[in-house]
């Protein structure tokens, strides 16, 4: 299965931010079952405000128990 272009945009982006220092980790509520996530976010800038932009969220518990490469 290919990769799709917007995935490897966002991809792109998120190298670029992490080589210009500009990665964070949040804690945000999943909104649809409120839980807690730990969110991988882009930092941008706006008039001097930081703008938080979501890339995704870290699994919680072991990954190789919730995730299987394509076969």
């Amino acid at each position: 299965m290919a990769i799709p272009d917007h995935a490897r945009a966002n991809f792109e982006t998120l190298l670029q931010a992490a080589q210009a220092g500009d990665l964070a980790l949040m804690e945000c509520t999943e909104v649809a079952s409120g839980e807690t996530r730990y969110v991988l976010c882009t930092v941008g800038r706006d008039d001097g405000d930081y703008v938080m932009t979501p890339f995704g969220h870290l699994t919680p518990g072991n990954p190789y128990e919730a995730y299987i490469p394509p076969a």
